[in-house]
């Protein structure tokens, strides 16, 4: 089965460091550019459901902003606690300046 991608953002619309929230068909996706790539997660911490908008990114993860929980941006594992569930990644591709996101995979 071919994944259905969705054209959610122009890369004009995230600088290095950038951070945008998405609403896809009902889901919370966090879309972050760091170290010149693309990604998708879930908006939402797994510890205690904050968004982790606005948390600093380092090293290819992203700490969220309240608890300091640490996730990976390539896969949603969880780097550092308090969290120990990991959160969801989402496919992403970048065509013609277009990122665009998949639900499944």
């Amino acid at each position: 089965m071919t994944m259905k991608y969705h054209v959610v953002a122009t890369t004009s619309e995230l600088e290095e460091g950038g951070q945008k929230f998405i609403d896809l068909e009902g889901e919370e996706i966090l879309l972050v550019k760091h170290d010149g790539e693309y990604y998708a997660i879930a908006y939402l911490c797994s510890h205690a459901e904050f968004g982790l908008e606005g948390g600093q990114l380092q090293d290819g993860c992203i700490v969220c902003p309240y608890h300091g929980a640490e996730f990976c941006l390539k896969d949603g594992s969880v780097q550092s606690p308090p969290a120990f569930e990991p959160i969801k990644s989402y496919p992403l591709k970048v065509e013609d300046n277009a990122i665009a996101v998949a639900l499944g995979g």
